[in-house]
């Protein structure tokens, strides 16, 4: 029988950049989920499937078994060292020079499976497929999709967590409990530790956890009062650098500290009054004027993040676009290209939803209409028209 789970992507709302100075970011879940089909077969062959990123391997259990010297004790949970790391880049064929995001995708499914098989006691034989239908490499947190629904499946193929059951008899999916959500965090921060290196833990939470959270000095608080709002998501496709970005915000700080930290506190400030509006909405859902709020320091953040020098030519036209409609919009992330996010308030017509998101086609930019603040990782009884699925995760 096939074992379907999912989990969101993640956007940020304000903070980026800021947060390298102390200050507070808040993130969200967006409503473009990533899927995981997982077989248990009859032979004994472990097969993973990653058709988003031209991936597919297959290996015999007795190989894994061997292929790296640290195991999981029932009572240990060990980050991977660079002596594991380097056993499984040379089990996967993989070299040290050169190697690609996506090698590192193979490299934690084997780190996962091997070490919650040999934490468990059992290695069992299984396929498992993954796609997303968000866009990799965006700053939309498609990898920690892929460890979140990895570790959830994996955890649930051996007991470690249970099957959750439908709260409501119509309901085909379920999220887990609080504290299996934070067994499925923990293994799914492991595995964006090998694909990123040195990782925030922003984006395997917002994907195990959903709703919104604030990350401030490496503490991770989820937000209780998180409205579910309505958003276009336009994807530049313009490439950036994360790290180089970064840099020059830095160097700009070191420049002008008099300048720059009056920005990092402004936007600090954005971050604790975009909280204080949530908790209003979540009672008053299309409270007019916690919109306009929200619209006003989407603008403001936008426009600090200009003085920063990490917006760019694309993402100041998503911005121009959506202000001919009366929208507004921000970047989200890095900056320098990447994505820009706008909020739809209650009452805006489809009509010209549809004509921001044909000029931003016309740009050619990718655009997506969808949600924030929903539902993390989440099992599947059955998977129905109720959400959006790659175009190639077959049902069946």
């Amino acid at each position: 029988m096939d074992i379907f789970i999912s989990a969101p992507g993640k956007v940020i709302l304000h903070g980026e950049h800021a947060v390298v100075y102390g200050k507070a970011a808040v993130a969200a879940s967006l409503d473009l989920r990533s899927f995981l089909r997982m077989t248990k077969t009859d032979d004994e062959n472990v097969v993973i499937d990653l058709p988003d990123i031209g991936i597919y391997r297959s290996w015999k259990i007795s190989q894994i078994k061997n292929c790296m010297s640290q195991t999981c004790k029932p009572d240990t949970m060990p980050s991977p060292t660079e002596d594991v790391l380097q056993q499984l880049r040379c089990f996967a064929g993989l070299k040290d020079e050169g190697i690609s995001t996506k090698d590192l995708a193979v490299v934690a499914f084997l780190y996962l499976y091997h070490s919650i098989s040999s934490y468990s006691g059992t290695f069992l034989p299984l396929k498992i497929q993954f796609s997303s239908c968000l866009p990799v490499s965006a700053g939309l947190g498609s990898s920690a999709g892929y460890s979140v629904n990895l570790a959830a499946g994996l955890l649930l193929l051996v007991d470690m967590i249970k099957q959750p059951k439908p709260s409501q008899p119509l309901l085909t999916h379920q999220t887990w409990s609080m504290e299996e959500n934070e067994v499925i965090n923990r293994w799914a921060f492991l595995a964006e530790k090998i694909i990123h290196g040195n990782p925030s833990g922003i984006d395997n939470s917002v994907a195990t956890f959903g709703g919104a959270l604030k990350f401030q000095k490496g503490e991770i608080t989820p937000l209780k009062s998180m409205p579910k709002l309505r958003v276009l998501l336009t994807n530049t496709r313009v490439p950036r650098s994360t790290k180089v970005l970064v840099a020059g915000v830095r160097d700009k700080y070191d420049a002008y500290p008099d300048v720059m930290q009056p920005v990092m506190d402004s936007v600090a400030a954005i971050s604790e009054e975009c909280q204080n509006i949530f908790t209003r909405l979540k009672s008053d859902e299309k409270n007019a004027e916690c919109y306009k709020s929200l619209e006003e320091l989407i603008d403001i953040n936008q426009n600090h993040l200009r003085i920063m020098g990490v917006s760019h030519p694309a993402l100041d036209t998503i911005c121009q676009v959506s202000a001919k409609y009366k929208l507004h919009s921000k970047l989200t992330g890095a900056g320098g290209g990447g994505c820009g996010f706008t909020l739809v308030p209650p009452g805006t017509s489809s009509e010209d939803v549809q004509s921001v998101m044909l000029e931003m086609e016309n740009h050619g930019y990718d655009c997506f209409e969808t949600s924030i603040g929903g539902l993390g990782v989440c099992f599947h009884h059955e998977i129905d028209d109720s959400f959006m699925l790659p175009t190639n995760f077959k049902k069946n």
